[in-house]
């Protein structure tokens, strides 16, 4: 088995120029761009700890085979300055998802220095928002680089480079292999221990680019999963696929105990609650779907009365479902007679419900509640505090359109199945068998369901050895589970275990 952390409450370069790459790039060569840099210093108080350390916003040149510019990518890195050589200490490479979505999520919310202050479940109120030193970040243990993806925050393709050349689940990898490869290289980090955090998409990001990596001769220590969502089989609804109603229905149950709706009240042991369901969802439910409509009437009826119980869905809705109650239905119809709807990133959060005869919701009431807030202080604290007086705007999502997901494998009369991305990670670990996974979970997470997660984690073709490479950790939050100040130490206290135990001295024989 792999190991399981217990939830204390139960708790996503500058390169040469070209040579002469051929007369006629010769005659019109494209301009060459030259990276960018603004660095600043800084100081802060960790657990106690007063640390010093140097923020740099800046970019590096992507090139391709002929040392052309294709894309400059930018970054924000963060070293730590009052203590002994750099080159030793652990580096730490993160990233929000989408695809298409820049980091100022993780950079702002838990990984940098400072920090935006929200509500834990509610509407952020207007501006000015509040930004405050982040004693939780892990900047003592580990110098931090936040990535913007071309086509996310500053980063851009060049010249006549179209973006398509970076959107794609390889794509989007080879870009980041080259940038961690030229960045290892202009900051003497080529001997640190490496790690990659990503967020939602971020986690697919994480799977391909640790194949990338390895075939660049780039090993890590670890990945740390935030929200994960490797196989999208488990999160998307396809008629006729069974999979995904099954696990994502513990995720319906656990969201129900908190908004009190289960007809027979909150249960008194939450987790015991939570391993019910999810064996049940396994065995007698899993069954019930794939006996379709051969069911057996009497067993179908105990079916659709366990479900009701143990997600408060109207039995009469879940009949005409036939069973089978997608995600947006079920955060649209599970509070319809109060006129709410769920959040999808954090099922705590309920708005209005908008048209009352829609089966979907049409807006998240999470993401409306904080993305004000996190990005106003981010541009407030990039150009004020870091420095940065570029006059480029700094894009949170959206033009990283025409995502490829192809990945050559057909299965079969010329069709591409839906992405999963769990073998790339499970060849990571099989051939570096020290690679260390941590997979954090935020429980009312309706858009990567943790049992979805979790699901795939068992289901990667393992041997008993590996899965041991692999923990879970729950938290009792959403999508962005370090929105909410109480659960912060938890965060803290999780990486840092994590990064303690797989950054240590090499082996000498």
């Amino acid at each position: 088995m792999w190991r399981w952390l217990a939830p204390t409450v139960l708790t996503l370069a500058l390169g040469l120029p070209s040579a002469a790459a051929g007369q006629e790039e010769s005659d019109n060569p494209r301009p060459d761009p030259i990276a960018s840099r603004w660095a600043s210093q800084h100081s802060i108080l960790v657990d106690g700890e007063t640390v010093t350390y140097e923020a740099v916003v800046g970019s590096v040149i992507l090139r391709n085979q002929e040392e052309q510019a294709t894309g400059e990518l930018f970054y924000t890195a963060y070293f730590r300055t009052n203590v002994g050589p750099s080159a030793d200490r652990p580096l730490i490479f993160s990233y929000n998802g989408g695809p298409g979505s820049a980091s100022f999520w993780l950079h702002m919310g838990i990984m940098g220095p400072r920090r935006v202050v929200t509500p834990n479940v509610g509407q952020q109120a207007p501006p000015p928002y509040p930004l405050v030193d982040n004693g939780y970040t892990m900047l003592d243990k580990a110098d931090i680089v936040m990535i913007d993806p071309i086509g996310t925050g500053f980063s851009r393709p060049v010249g006549e480079t179209e973006g398509s050349e970076f959107w794609g689940l390889d794509e989007d990898a080879a870009s980041l292999t080259q940038f961690i490869r030229r960045f290892l290289s202009e900051n003497n980090r080529w001997n640190s221990p490496r790690y990659l955090l990503g967020e939602s998409y971020g986690t697919t990001r994480s799977a391909v680019l640790s194949r990338h990596l390895q075939n660049a001769n780039i090993d890590l220590n670890g990945i740390v999963l935030v929200s994960s969502v490797l196989d999208f089989n488990t999160i998307l609804f396809p008629e006729g696929v069974d999979l995904p109603y099954i696990v994502n229905l513990p995720s319906y149950a656990v969201t129900s105990v908190y908004h009190d709706v289960l007809p027979g009240g909150r249960p008194s042991d939450l987790s015991a609650f939570m391993n019910e369901v999810e064996m049940w969802a396994l065995t007698d439910y899993a069954s019930a779907l794939l006996q379709g409509g051969a069911i057996d009437p009497s067993r179908r009826n105990q079916v659709l009365d366990q479900m009701h119980q143990y997600t408060g869905l109207d039995r009469d809705f879940l009949d005409r479902a036939d069973l089978k109650v997608t995600a947006p239905e079920y955060e649209k119809e599970i509070m319809r007679d109060r006129g709410l709807v769920l959040g999808r990133l954090d099922a705590r959060f309920s708005g209005p419900t908008g048209d009352p005869m829609e089966n979907t919701p049409d807006h998240d009431p999470q993401s409306t509640a904080i993305s004000s807030a996190y990005m106003s202080v981010f541009n407030t604290y990039v150009r004020q505090e870091l420095g940065y007086d570029g006059d480029r705007e700094y894009v949170p999502s959206g033009m990283a359109r025409g995502w490829n997901w192809e990945r050559g494998n057909s299965i079969g009369f010329g069709l591409d199945g839906i992405p999963n991305v769990a073998p790339d990670l499970a060849a990571a670990l099989q051939r570096n068998p020290n690679l260390e996974v941590l997979l954090i979970n935020g429980i009312y997470d309706l858009a990567t369901p943790y049992f979805a997660a979790s699901w795939t984690m068992d289901h990667m073709g393992l041997p008993a050895d590996l899965r041991d490479n692999i923990e879970r950790a729950d938290f009792a939050a959403g999508h962005m589970m370090y929105v909410e100040e109480s659960l912060l130490p938890q965060w803290r206290e999780t990486l840092e275990a994590f990064i303690d135990r797989t950054s240590g001295p090499a082996l000498v024989p």
